[in-house]
């Protein structure tokens, strides 16, 4: 009883930060209390205040509501690219364990050598070559983000296509489609889901460090990773600038990881004791 208690507060917690940043990010242009953009040189640098309840920047800009409107850009981005590698991962790594062969024996070479490769330098050559922009950073880690979600659906669909009851399948004439959709899918949604959790933190950090060197988002767009660049050089003076973007890229990496490792533990070691109970019961 205290081991469940214990999982769902794990669960509940976090879930419950991540839906209040998402609405506060989401309603922003309605609680937002300024323009993210408008300037006020009179007012640069303050601390929290009945006016400016997170202080401003270096050029009188309310932070509160920067990190409201930048928030929307940082997650939107985070999730259309994790979107992306999950699509591109599962679809690559189905294809491999269905089709096996020479094309599985590829597939593992060029994988490998992506995964060998770290993303943020693939996506600072893809940057420096087609410039800035909400498309280029998209793409840019996109290109190598899928390369784990390949490589976990191309084990475990290779595990259950191993099993007695799919060769039973494949012996009475099942088509690849109804065995994918039977005996394959079942096994590979929990561990992907669980994936994109734990791969949806890991690439808000990775854009934010993007935006952070100034080659991700570019003016008067802002996100939390050009927040904390514009706020450093006054990081003694004005920390609330350091503390907000930094807090809020923790707290959504962190809440995010938490749900992936409780997903991880919960639905994907199930899928696999029931690929193996499966494959016992038929052998």
């Amino acid at each position: 009883m205290a081991k469940s208690t214990a999982s769902k507060i794990l669960l509940s917690v976090p879930a419950f930060i991540l839906l209040v940043i998402v609405l506060l990010t989401i309603t922003a242009p309605l609680i937002s209390p300024y323009d993210p953009d408008v300037q006020s040189l009179a007012d640069r640098l303050q601390g929290p205040s009945a006016a400016h309840l997170l202080g401003t920047d270096a050029l009188g800009r309310d932070t509160l509501s920067r990190v409201l409107h930048g928030g929307q850009f940082s997650l939107s981005v985070a999730l259309i690219t994790t979107l992306f590698s999950l699509l591109v991962g599962t679809v690559l790594g189905l294809l491999s364990a269905l089709r096996g062969g020479w094309l599985d024996e590829i597939f593992l070479r060029i994988n490998d050598l992506l995964l060998a490769l770290p993303e943020i330098v693939i996506a600072l050559l893809i940057i420096a070559v087609m410039g800035p922009g909400f498309f280029t950073m998209v793409l840019s880690v996109g290109v190598v983000a899928w390369t784990p979600t390949a490589r976990l659906v191309r084990s475990i669909a290779a595990q259950a296509l191993s099993t007695h009851h799919v060769e039973a399948s494949k012996h009475v004439g099942a088509s690849r489609w109804f065995i994918l959709r039977h005996h394959v899918l079942p096994f590979v949604a929990g561990p992907v889901l669980a994936q994109a959790a734990l791969r949806f933190g890991l690439l808000l950090v990775l854009l934010g460090s993007l935006s952070y060197l100034g080659i991700g988002v570019q003016p008067p767009q802002s996100d939390w990773g050009s927040m904390l660049a514009e706020a450093q050089p006054h990081a003694i003076r004005s920390p609330w600038g350091l503390l907000v973007p930094g807090a809020a890229i923790f707290l959504v990496s962190f809440c995010v990881t938490l749900l992936g490792n409780r997903i991880t533990h919960v639905l994907g070691g199930n899928d696999v004791l029931y690929i193996k109970t499966k494959a016992e019961a038929h052998g």
